[in-house]
């Protein structure tokens, strides 16, 4: 069975600095989106979350290209991370989860998995 999935707005276009991630929260957990004007696709969506350190902070690593692959590199142990596949090209048993993102208008989507919630009987 296919997971369930939404499009959820998280930030607009104006939120976005050139060659620079920002931090958005979604019911999935905290995303890092990244905006290259120099490149096709200009956006992409990882985990916010460092795999080596536990921290929240991949939005806040420098942006870059190695061979062709557009990156952004970890500010605290400097791995970097393939912005494409969220594989760690130091580590390659090392991978953080990519999202779908698009420009919608002036807003910035993302597509997340619906969180299934249980009910409580009363």
């Amino acid at each position: 069975m296919k997971a369930r999935t939404r499009w959820d707005e998280v930030c607009t276009v104006d939120d976005l600095v050139p060659e620079s991630g920002v931090a958005v929260w979604t019911e999935d957990g905290p995303v890092a989106v990244f905006y290259l004007p120099h490149r096709l696709p200009a956006l992409f969506a990882i985990s916010h979350s460092d795999p080596f350190s536990g921290a929240n902070v991949l939005a806040r690593g420098i942006t870059g290209d190695l061979k062709g692959e557009p990156v952004v590199a970890s500010p605290l142990y400097k791995q970097h991370f393939s912005l494409r596949t969220g594989l760690c090209l130091e580590d390659d048993s090392v991978r953080v989860k990519v999202y779908p993102v698009l420009l919608d208008g002036d807003r910035i989507r993302l597509e997340v998995p619906v969180i299934q919630h249980e009910s409580i009987a009363a």
